[in-house]
C-alpha cells in the first residue's frame, strides 16, 4: 500500500467494523468488503434488476448488476491514476445499488410513497440496511459487517432525519458527516460521479438500442456529437447504416475516456489547491472529485436530453406506471396478509400487530424482489397480468 496517496483509505488504518473480527491472512480489509458484496444474495439479484428497461424488454439492455460492473471498472481505472484505493472503490461500487427496488426509480417512488407515514423509503439508506442487517450469512451477527469506509460511500445521499436517526443508533458512524456537513472519502466521492458517468453512457446505448432516440436526434447533445463528428471524420464509412452500431459504440467510448480524463485532471487540480494531508482533511474539505467547468455542463445536457427523451418517452412512462401499479399492490396485499411473503418477512410483519415494523418489513421484502419475481407475485396475489 506504500503506492497510496497520503489522502487516500488505507486499510491498515480502516475505522473498522461493527463486530471486531481477526484480519484475513491474504486479503486487506477492503478486498475482504468487495468478496463477501460479490458473495451476497442481495448482489445476485441485481442481474434481474432494471435500469431503465425492464429484464423481460431484452437480453442485451443493462441491468443494476451489469451498471455495477461498469461503475467498478471506470472507478478503478480514475482511482488508479489519483493513486486513491482502488479495492475500496471497487466494494462501494459493487455494493451502491443493492437497495434498489425492481422496476428502478419506478418502484422505488411507488414504495416511498406507500411507506411515506413511517419514514419513507430511501434507496441509499435501503442500500446500507441490506450489507448491515437484511443479509443473513453469518452466525454472529447480521449483515455482512463491512468496514465503515465500505459503508460510508454505499450512503452517498440521506436525509436529515434518517441521518439523526442513524446517529442514535450508531454514534459517530455512517450518519455523523451528514449532520456535520462533511463529506466522504475520495473513494466514496469517485464512485458517486463513476456512476453518473456510467448511467449517461449506458442509457444512449441502451436508448439507441431500443429504438427510443437515435443517433440523429443526439447530434442536438453536444458532449456525445463532438465525439460522434470525430469517429465519423477519422472513419467514413461508419456514416453508412450498416455501421451505425459501431459509429454509437465508438462514439461513447471516446465520450467516457474524454470524461475519465477530464475527471482526472479536475481532481487532481482541486487536490492541488485544497492539499489535504489525510482523510480526516478530505472529509473536512469541500468535495474534490469532480468535472472541470466545460464538462460538467455538457454531463448536465446530456442529462436533460435524456430526461426529456427517454426516461419521458411515452414507452417508458407506460411501462413507469404498470410497474408502480405492481408494487402499490403488492404492499397493500402483504400489509393486509403478512402470511403471504417468505417467512422471516411474514414472522416480523406478523408480530408487529401493524404500525411502523410491519410496514417496514414488508417494504424490506419488496425492495428485495427481482422484476420478474414482482410480476409474478403480483398476478399471483391479483390475478392480473399487468407484463408480459
Amino acid at each position: 500500500m506504500s503506492s497510496l496517496a497520503p489522502y487516500a483509505c488505507d486499510p491498515a488504518r480502516s475505522l473498522g467494523r461493527r463486530h471486531a473480527e481477526t484480519p484475513a491472512p491474504t486479503r486487506t480489509e477492503y478486498q475482504r468488503d468487495r468478496d463477501r458484496i460479490v458473495h451476497s444474495t442481495a448482489f445476485r439479484r441485481l442481474v434481474y434488476k432494471t435500469q431503465v428497461f425492464l429484464n423481460h424488454e431484452g437480453d442485451l439492455f443493462r441491468t443494476r448488476l451489469t451498471h455495477s460492473l461498469e461503475v467498478a471498472q471506470l472507478g478503478r481505472s480514475i482511482a488508479r491514476s489519483l493513486r486513491i484505493n482502488e479495492d475500496l472503490v471497487e466494494a462501494i461500487s459493487l455494493a451502491h445499488d443493492l437497495g434498489h427496488t425492481p422496476f428502478g426509480h419506478a418502484g422505488q417512488d411507488a414504495l416511498n410513497g406507500c411507506v411515506a407515514e413511517h419514514g419513507g423509503f430511501e434507496h441509499n439508506l435501503q442500500s446500507l440496511r441490506v450489507v448491515d442487517k437484511l443479509e443473513e450469512r453469518y452466525p454472529q451477527y447480521d449483515g455482512l459487517n463491512l468496514t465503515f469506509e465500505t459503508r460510508e460511500g454505499v450512503l452517498k445521499h440521506c436525509s436529515r432525519r434518517n441521518a439523526q436517526l442513524l446517529e442514535e443508533s450508531e454514534p459517530g458512524g455512517v450518519g455523523a458527516r451528514f449532520l456535520r456537513k462533511e463529506q466522504p472519502s475520495l473513494e466514496a466521492q469517485l464512485c458517486n460521479l463513476a456512476d453518473e458517468i456510467s448511467y449517461n453512457a449506458h442509457d444512449i446505448d441502451d436508448g439507441v438500442r431500443s429504438g427510443l432516440i437515435t443517433l440523429a436526434q443526439l447530434r442536438d447533445v453536444p458532449l456525445f456529437d463532438q465525439f460522434r463528428a470525430a469517429a465519423q471524420a477519422e472513419h467514413p464509412d461508419l456514416g453508412r447504416a450498416p455501421l451505425q452500431r459501431r459509429l454509437l459504440y465508438e462514439a461513447i467510448r471516446r465520450m467516457l475516456s474524454a470524461q475519465v480524463y477530464d475527471v482526472i485532471d479536475a481532481t487532481q487540480a482541486a487536490l492541488s489547491r485544497h492539499a489535504p494531508a489525510d482523510v480526516q482533511a478530505v472529509r473536512r474539505a469541500p468535495p474534490l472529485v469532480m468535472f472541470g467547468d466545460v464538462m460538467r455542463e455538457r454531463s448536465l445536457q446530456l442529462k436533460q436530453f435524456l430526461f426529456k427523451n427517454l426516461y419521458r418517452h411515452p414507452r417508458v412512462m407506460d411501462t413507469t406506471a404498470r410497474a408502480q401499479e405492481v408494487v402499490r399492490d403488492l404492499f397493500a396485499a402483504y400489509l393486509e396478509s403478512p402470511h403471504e411473503m417468505n417467512a422471516g418477512f411474514a414472522e416480523q410483519a406478523a408480530s408487529a400487530d401493524g404500525g411502523p415494523v410491519r410496514a417496514r418489513a414488508v417494504a424490506d421484502f419488496i425492495a428485495g424482489m427481482t422484476d420478474r419475481f414482482a410480476a409474478r407475485e403480483h398476478e399471483r396475489l391479483t390475478g392480473r397480468r399487468l407484463f408480459d
